[in-house]
C-alpha cells in the first residue's frame, strides 16, 4: 500500500467518524486557546485529519490522491516513503502557524481541513510537469498546472485579504510555498527542470 493511499484512508475515516462525533471534532480541530491554555500542541497537526463535511473531505481527498502517488514516487528515490510522509505531516503544521499566530488569542476562530497539505503536494506535483492538466470542479474545464497555479495563488490572496467566508485561504497560500520550497531545497535541479517544461 502506497503511503498516499494511507494517508488518504486514515483522513477519511478520521474525519468519518469525527462527523458523527462532535467531542472528537471538537478536540482534534485547531481551537488556539487550547494550545496556550491546555498545551495542546498536537492541535497543529490533527486539525488536518478532520473535515467540515463529506465535499470538503472528499475535494481534498481526490486531489491529494490524484498528485500524491507521483510526487511520493519523485521523494521517495530521494528521502524515502517516510521522508515523503513527514513532508506531508510538516506541510499541515507549516501552512496553519500564520493563522495561529494570527488568532492565537481569539476564542471563537476554529480551523480544520487537509488543506493546507494537499496544496503543498499540488504544488510540487506542478514543479514536476507545469503542462499537466488539472480538472477544475464544477466546471469539466481541463487547465494547465502552472496556469492552474497563478490563478490560485492569486484568488486565494484576494480571498485572505477579504477575511470573508469560512475557508482558510492562508493556509492554501502558505502550504503551496512550502510544497515548493521544500521540493527546491531538497532537489535544487528542479527549478531548472521546472523552467524547461514550461518554456520548452
Amino acid at each position: 500500500m502506497s503511503a498516499t493511499l494511507l494517508i488518504v484512508l486514515v483522513t477519511v475515516l478520521v474525519s468519518w467518524r469525527a462527523f458523527g462525533d462532535p467531542r472528537l471534532l471538537d478536540r482534534l480541530l485547531l481551537w488556539p486557546p487550547a494550545l496556550a491554555r491546555n498545551r495542546q500542541y498536537e492541535r497543529l497537526l490533527t486539525y488536518g485529519f478532520v473535515h467540515a463535511d463529506w465535499a470538503h473531505l472528499l475535494f481534498n481527498m481526490i486531489t491529494l490522491w490524484s498528485f500524491g502517488s507521483t510526487v511520493e514516487r519523485v521523494f521517495a528515490g530521494w528521502i524515502g516513503t517516510a521522508g515523503f510522509v513527514l513532508f506531508y505531516l510538516s506541510a499541515i503544521v507549516v501552512a496553519i502557524l500564520p493563522t495561529y499566530l494570527a488568532h492565537q488569542r481569539d476564542p471563537n476562530y476554529r480551523s480544520l481541513g487537509a488543506s493546507g497539505g494537499v496544496s503543498a503536494v499540488l504544488f510540487a506535483a506542478i514543479l514536476f510537469d507545469p503542462w499537466s492538466t488539472l480538472i477544475i470542479f464544477p466546471i469539466p474545464l481541463p487547465v494547465p498546472a502552472f496556469l492552474f497555479a497563478v490563478l490560485y495563488v492569486g484568488y486565494s490572496l484576494w480571498m485572505d485579504r477579504r477575511g470573508q467566508g469560512n475557508v482558510n485561504h492562508s493556509a492554501h497560500l502558505w502550504g503551496a510555498a512550502y510544497g515548493v520550497l521544500f521540493t527546491l531545497l531538497l532537489q535544487p535541479a528542479v527549478g531548472a527542470h521546472f523552467l524547461r517544461r514550461l518554456l520548452g
